[in-house]
């Protein structure tokens, strides 16, 4: 187990690895883990080191205590207000970081399962969105309060929009209300909904299954899936297309359907 430290030594984000699954825990309960300094930090360096190791297979998110994050530390960044720009520059490197850390999760070869119990708002409501799946316990509950003290949640909305419908995203981005799991479900937030406790247990189910996988499949799966969402129709099919070819001329793709013709199990080597 891993452990990124604070200035106090109480460690901030935990690392466990089993079975090709390695498990992060933001470790911050008494602060309501705040995406503070630190906890970008630690995220960030923690997802570049996954990005390039072959033994995870799939990522899980979760966190300590009953908030699984409150989003951005506000005291820490109120404090700038004092700094001579007002904290424009501050705000501006802060949010920066955020938005780099958010989209290091999608770049990700590894799928990323956010396991939420509790509440997740304002950038905490982000990270959930920014995962490629989630699963929410029953008590979970997902806001974007910014509008209520005059700050959109603007750097949320990026995720938000691209999970939700535009209806749905709005919704929450105007109105700031607390949104419950059941419902978080059905406007697309989190795929599945379990009981209160259990969200890790089914992170960790879901997380097993994919883990059997080829992982350089789901790394190509994945990758190609966030690339064509971004393009029109017709280059959306191209590209699709295109990665579809290499798929197939791949090892692992070779190995699947002789499995698979043959009835037997697939033994993957990851080409």
């Amino acid at each position: 187990m891993n452990a990124h430290q604070t200035p106090e030594a109480a460690p901030i984000l935990l690392r466990q690895d089993n079975g090709g699954i390695a498990t992060l825990t933001l470790n911050r309960p008494q602060a309501r883990n705040p995406l503070s300094e630190a906890m970008l930090a630690a995220l960030s360096e923690t997802f570049s080191a996954i990005a390039v190791d072959r033994s995870v297979k799939v990522v899980i998110l979760t966190a300590a205590g009953p908030v699984f994050s409150a989003g951005h530390d506000l005291k820490e960044m109120t404090a700038h207000r004092a700094d001579a720009d007002r904290g424009r520059g501050y705000f501006t490197d802060i949010l920066g970081r955020c938005s780099t850390m958010m989209q290091q999760i999608t770049a990700l070869p590894q799928p990323v399962i956010a396991a939420v119990e509790g509440t997740a708002t304002a950038a905490g409501c982000q990270l959930v969105a920014s995962c490629d799946l989630a699963v929410a316990g029953e008590a979970a509950r997902f806001c974007t309060p910014g509008v209520h003290i005059g700050l959109f949640c603007s750097t949320p909305m990026v995720a938000l929009s691209r999970n939700l419908s535009a209806k749905h995203a709005l919704e929450m981005l105007l109105l700031g209300e607390m949104v419950p799991a059941d419902e978080a479900a059905r406007m697309g937030l989190v795929n599945r909904v379990v009981p209160t406790g259990d969200a890790l247990a089914e992170a960790q189910r879901l997380a097993a299954v994919i883990a059997s996988k080829s992982p350089s499949t789901v790394k190509i799966g994945k990758r190609a899936f966030y690339e064509q969402r971004e393009m029109g129709l017709k280059t959306a099919y191209d590209h699709a297309s295109a990665v579809m070819v290499e798929n197939m001329l791949a090892h692992d793709a070779e190995e699947g359907i002789g499995a698979f013709v043959e009835k037997r199990a697939p033994v993957w080597d990851g080409q």
